[in-house]
């Protein structure tokens, strides 16, 4: 097992810069907009044009790793980091800081749907749960860091200085967590899973027995192969009885992760303290706490996916989520804003969704899809994710100006609803069972 911890930690580091990436434009985005003089439709685009570049990196990261290999795309986007966190921080004009990020997104969307996928190709199955739930841990530790990062580099100048300079400096220290990322790959190996799927099955075994032991691979091997030679490999196979349902509940999953409000919290949350009342220090420190909050019930995810499963605890944190954002809404409705109130509802929302819908639509997406053209269906589910984002991203502050925060956020609350009974009515429990049997359950359903 310390194997397997090593190299999925090595694989979820891809979440660390995930959430360090897409998180940094929380502290940064204000004073762009101030530096660039823009308008709320301008501040969405600067603050969603990674997220345009994750819409490509997604779209293309499956057909290239099932071709070429997991690890190899995973290095591919180590490096797509580095030059992003140089680009951004040294832009001129506007267009020269879009362009930046989107290289950096491109890697984003590679690695959120690799990183996870490749933990779950070779996890043991009864630790599954845990070790892909590793990659949301990353994400959010990515996101509390950065949001030290920001709030220290913020208080080391006036507001001036970080409107000319600071931001620069948030957006720059990315090049340390991507030049970590892309040493650690060398140290793991290839997918045994895919090497079977490419007819290198004597590599796949040693790969296995050092996640296995000797018989217990030489049984993992055997299931593989025989469900591989069932397999089809097209995409169509997708769309086919059985695993169409794998394929609605992974995009719906994937959709409703982001339209429930996660990321117009994370990326939005200084200007939203900011705009009731609270100063620019205050505001970041309170989205610190954010971060810590989702790190440390992260770790209820962690604890208990694999004991308690994937279906019960999305039930209870998406229940909670909705409870929340409800009450966000109504806080902003009645004026209560200015209140510790809004801190409290914000809290309970960032913890419900921590140990629920943070890290369970990755593990279920790693592990619904057939061996051959898992990285096709995992690219199509997290493109759908990474158009959520857009989406929020993107009309979140026009929302918060137009309709108001009471609107902005029932509409998130009714979104946690509907998603409560789709996962009530459609969702079945995976833990404990092998990818393989996974499969088998859609070709039987």
């Amino acid at each position: 097992m310390k194997f397997v911890y090593f190299i999925s930690a090595i694989a979820a580091f891809g979440g660390l810069l995930f959430g360090y990436d897409t998180a940094v434009i929380a502290g940064a985005i204000g004073f762009i907009e101030t530096k660039f003089q823009l308008s709320p439709a301008m501040t969405g685009w600067a603050a969603s044009s990674a997220i345009w570049g994750c819409v490509i990196g997604a779209m293309g990261a499956g057909y290239m790793s099932d071709k070429f290999g997991r690890k190899k795309i995973l290095i591919i986007t180590a490096i797509l980091f580095a030059i992003s966190a140089i680009g951004a921080a040294i832009p001129t004009t506007l267009n020269q800081f879009v362009v930046a990020r989107i290289i950096g997104g491109i890697g984003i969307g590679a690695a959120s749907m690799l990183s996870p996928l490749y933990i779950s190709e070779i996890a043991p199955a009864d630790k599954r749960g845990m070790l892909v739930t590793l990659y949301q841990l990353a994400i959010v530790l990515g996101i509390n860091i950065i949001y030290f990062v920001n709030l220290l580099i913020a208080g080391s100048g006036t507001e001036q200085w970080n409107i000319d300079m600071g931001w620069r400096y948030m957006l720059g220290s990315g090049i340390i967590p991507s030049a970590l990322f892309l040493i650690t790959l060398f140290f793991v190996p290839e997918s045994p899973r895919w090497l079977a799927s490419k007819n290198r099955e004597g590599e796949a075994l040693k790969i296995l027995e050092k996640v296995n032991g000797k018989v217990a691979a030489g049984l993992v091997m055997a299931d593989i192969k025989n469900t591989l030679h069932e397999e089809k490999g097209t995409i169509g196979e997708l769309f086919a009885p059985g695993l169409r349902t794998a394929m609605i509940i992974g995009v719906f999953l994937a959709l409703f992760s982001q339209i429930t409000g996660i990321n117009a919290i994370i990326y939005y949350a200084p200007e939203i303290f900011k705009s009731v009342g609270f100063g620019t220090d205050s505001a970041l420190l309170q989205t610190v706490i954010i971060g810590v909050t989702n790190t440390l019930f992260t770790f209820v995810a962690i604890k208990y996916i694999d004991k308690l499963g994937r279906r019960k605890l999305l039930l209870g944190g998406v229940t909670g989520m909705a409870v929340c954002l409800i009450g966000v809404g109504t806080v902003f409705y009645f004026g209560l804003s200015s209140g510790p109130l809004l801190l409290i509802f914000i809290l309970g929302f960032i913890a419900s969704f921590g140990c629920s819908l943070g890290p369970i639509p990755w593990v279920i997406m790693s592990e619904i899809f057939p061996t051959k053209t898992r990285g096709i269906a995992m690219s199509i589910a997290t493109l759908t994710l990474w158009i959520g984002v857009v989406l929020i991203t993107q009309l979140t502050p026009i929302l918060l100006k137009e309709v108001g925060g009471a609107v902005t956020f029932w509409i998130f609350g009714a979104n946690s609803i509907f998603l409560l009974f789709f996962t009530y009515k459609m969702i079945p429990e995976t833990k404990g069972k092998t990818l393989e049997e996974i499969e088998k359950y859609w070709t039987k359903h």
